[in-house]
């Protein structure tokens, strides 16, 4: 009896055995290596599957091209008293006779209050006509009335202040300390003056980026730049709407590495490396070194570099190998860019799913053991 409860039991271990090796559902932190490169366009699956090196690494070297045109940079600075449509003008005139065209006699000026600037951008002023305002200073206004009524009463003197009306303004929104609108003053006629005088920045400069909309124009700039790139201050203009908002880009860390999640951009440029450091490293339990892939769509006009070809149609799947093994894979992981929607993805070392399955029979063993005993203590 007993050597038929130890044969069962044997029979029972080996069963288990055989179970656990051929099952594919041992956990993993996703495909391997064999697994990946099976769905190649070689073997007839649906991603080109590429080694990076020096060439892959420059032709893939593709960031974000943020900047002014020449609409913008070429605008000069705007004076901090122009004349906007809208505003209100104050004039006093004074008359060198006792009987003037606008003075009333014995009366040292005439003075008009409000003198309205129309939508445009003119005023109407007695014996001057229709003046144009809107674009000129005060002073400018004030000699342009002087010379029209200087034609017919000698030598007039003429006064123009702002009564009413902000003159140009530019609205600032987003990460910025202060929202709102604010005029264009002598200290605040350029972006960065615009920006301090907001509040400066309430997110990261580093990822912090500056869109200026002007008309139907929309342009944007990384905050850095700025300073950075002094041309990207620019004048601005009266109307002119200013968003500041965080960098959105972002990619997704998976596998064998110290965390898997999604990461934002924290700085202009990331490299492979600096992905791989963002979360936490290769799991030194874990990963294959020479196993680090990063899955992207690619552009057509990138991919036909990268694959030296010129007959693809559309955005290609790529998948881009990186082995850090190799004598130059730091270099070329340092080298390799980290884009917008990019999946960086490390596979397991293949002892580690040995282990998993020696651990698996191992434990399958000891059951069947554990049965086989109970087993014969209950036939005994």
């Amino acid at each position: 009896m007993i050597f038929k409860n130890s044969h069962w039991a044997k029979s029972i271990a080996l069963i288990a055995s055989v179970g656990v090796l051929s099952s594919c559902g041992l956990p993993r932190v996703g495909p391997n290596k064999r697994e990946i490169f099976a769905g190649s366009v070689q073997r007839d699956g649906d991603a080109f599957i590429v080694s990076v090196n020096r060439r892959v690494t420059t032709a893939t070297a593709v960031y974000p091209a943020l900047g002014f045109s020449s609409a913008f940079l070429n605008a000069g600075q705007l004076g901090s008293d122009t004349i906007r449509p809208g505003d209100v003008l104050g004039l006093t005139i004074y008359e060198n006779v006792e009987d003037g065209l606008l003075v009333p006699q014995g009366a040292p000026a005439t003075v008009l209050d409000e003198v309205q600037v129309d939508g445009a951008g003119f005023i109407f002023v007695p014996y001057a006509g229709r003046i144009r305002a809107a674009g000129n200073s005060p002073e400018a206004v004030r000699r342009i009335i002087a010379e029209q009524l200087g034609s017919q009463t000698p030598d007039p003197q003429v006064l123009v202040r702002r009564v009413a009306g902000d003159g140009a303004t530019v609205s600032v929104v987003g990460g910025v300390g202060g929202q709102g609108v604010y005029p264009i003053e002598r200290p605040t006629r350029t972006l960065s003056a615009m920006l301090a005088q907001a509040g400066g920045l309430a997110i990261p400069q580093e990822v912090a980026q500056v869109t200026v909309s002007r008309g139907n124009m929309q342009e944007k700039v990384w905050f850095e730049d700025i300073y950075t790139h002094p041309r990207f201050d620019i004048a601005l203009r009266d109307g002119d709407r200013i968003l500041v908002e965080q960098d959105a880009r972002a990619f997704t860390a998976l596998g064998a590495t110290g965390a898997q999640s999604r990461v934002d951009f924290d700085r202009q440029t990331i490299s492979a490396i600096e992905a791989i450091a963002l979360v936490g490293g290769l799991s030194t339990a874990l990963a294959d070194p020479t196993g680090v892939f990063v899955f992207r769509n690619e552009p057509e006009e990138i991919a036909e570099q990268v694959l030296g070809r010129s007959d693809l149609t559309g955005t290609q799947r790529m998948v881009y190998v990186l082995d850090l093994t190799r004598p130059t894979g730091m270099f070329e992981a340092r080298d390799f860019a980290i884009r917008d929607g990019d999946t960086v993805y490390v596979t397991e070392a293949p002892y580690v799913q040995w282990q998993k399955t020696l651990s698996a029979l191992t434990g399958a063993t000891g059951a069947a053991t554990t049965l086989a005993s109970t087993a014969n203590v209950t036939g005994n």
